[in-house]
């Protein structure tokens, strides 16, 4: 556990440094170049020009910030997602929370037909929370047809948000083809993920979303340790399986409803991030869901350097961020090769019975994962030590 407190401190420090830079190359970078002795002037008031003043706080700074916070929002909520329903394809996207959002967007602008692009304020406010309904009706679906005997069953909450999110694209591709051009360019710029021509009030609508729903994932991450055991090992841990379900998923579907409905549908964020910080930190999530949002941060404000710049004059992060989603998924698919091996022994627990029993399969401690450890062992973790039942973490948390 000191090793991973460790891997984690570094983390946060190798984090640090990339944010700094990915900030400056933001703030500095676009149609305007900006010296760095013209960026630290105007940021701290030394000497105001109307122009970079305008360039830097109302138009960079905002989509940095929104950037910042859409991305750790997506990667918190991916790692909770993935943590509840033991699946690490378990992301926004693929329960079809993303596409509810979409869907009644799309509806929202082909109904109001373009009358409401002139009326700045109503239009910001309107679109998050027409987004929001959107996400949150998906998993009202997501939740009736996944439900049995009031228990949720995992594996049929990932098939199910799979047919919700085919529905709801179906719907998005109907009603855009009824649309007139000007109203279907900006569903497809806000369906594509963008954070492109945000404003303050846009992060004053997210910021609370993440302030108060980020401190109770977090404060749950220990339960989310043993929802990765077996549903009959939780339950006997004293975990009430079906609540801390339904609790946890609404507050993740809180923060992604909040991002999607300001940002569009970024992909993969909520699906790379959470892989890659269990490789980096560990896999307990009281590691695991700031790295993850960390990551998503990373990632995002990147991505939409990236698409600023690179890209230029296309405006879409949310593309941008597949790049990073096929490099880490080929990456992630090498690794798995080198470990198939261990994954596999996870699947099959071989007890030799002696004078104690001995766990004959993989448990990673402190960073390194040791075979043949005794249930009587102090440094192993109380949820290895069962009286009755010897269990492990899934597969994919290795």
């Amino acid at each position: 556990m000191q090793n991973q407190h460790k891997r984690f401190v570094l983390f946060l420090v190798s984090s640090l440094v990339i944010i700094s830079v990915a900030f400056y190359l933001s703030l500095t970078s676009g149609s305007y170049e900006l010296s760095i002795n013209q960026t630290f002037r105007t940021l701290f008031r030394l000497d105001v020009d109307a122009r970079q003043d305008l360039v830097i706080f109302d138009f960079r700074l905002p989509r940095i910030v929104l950037g910042a916070l859409v991305g750790m929002g997506l990667g918190i909520a991916g790692a909770v997602l993935q943590g509840i329903t033991r699946n690490p394809l378990a992301d926004p996207g693929i329960l079809g929370i993303n596409a509810g959002a979409g869907a009644t967007v799309v509806c929202f602008l082909f109904l109001v037909q373009g009358s409401l692009i002139d009326i700045n304020w109503l239009s910001i406010f309107v679109m998050p929370i027409v987004g929001w309904v959107g996400g949150m009706l998906a998993v009202v679906l997501l939740l009736v047809f996944a439900t049995e005997r009031g228990r949720l069953d995992p594996q049929i909450f990932i098939l199910t948000g799979i047919a919700i999110s085919a529905g709801f694209g179906a719907l998005t591709l109907f009603v855009s083809l009824k649309m007139n051009p000007r109203d279907y360019e900006m569903a497809a710029v806000w369906l594509a993920g963008s954070v492109y021509s945000t404003n303050w009030k846009h992060v004053l609508i997210t910021l609370p979303w993440i302030l108060i729903l980020t401190p109770f994932i977090v404060y749950k991450a220990r339960k989310l340790d043993v929802l990765g055991l077996s549903e009959i090992s939780a339950t006997g841990l004293g975990l009430s399986v079906t609540k801390e379900r339904y609790t946890l998923i609404f507050l993740s579907v809180g923060l992604i409803a909040a991002c999607v409905s300001v940002a569009g549908s970024i992909a993969f964020v909520g699906l790379i991030a959470p892989h890659v910080a269990r490789r980096l930190v560990g896999i307990h999530h009281r590691f695991v869901l700031p790295a993850s949002g960390i990551l998503g941060l990373i990632i995002v404000m990147i991505a939409d350097w990236i698409a600023k710049t690179i890209f230029a004059p296309a405006q879409a992060p949310g593309r941008s961020s597949d790049f990073y989603y096929r490099s880490t998924l080929l990456y992630l698919s090498f690794i798995s090769k080198q470990t198939k091996r261990k994954i596999n022994l996870t699947k099959e627990l071989r007890l030799c019975l002696n004078k104690q029993v001995l766990i004959k399969f993989p448990i990673q401690l402190s960073g390194k994962v040791r075979m043949g450890i005794s249930l009587n062992d102090k440094s192993i973790s109380p949820f290895h030590r069962l009286k009755h039942q010897v269990t492990a973490f899934p597969s994919y948390l290795y």
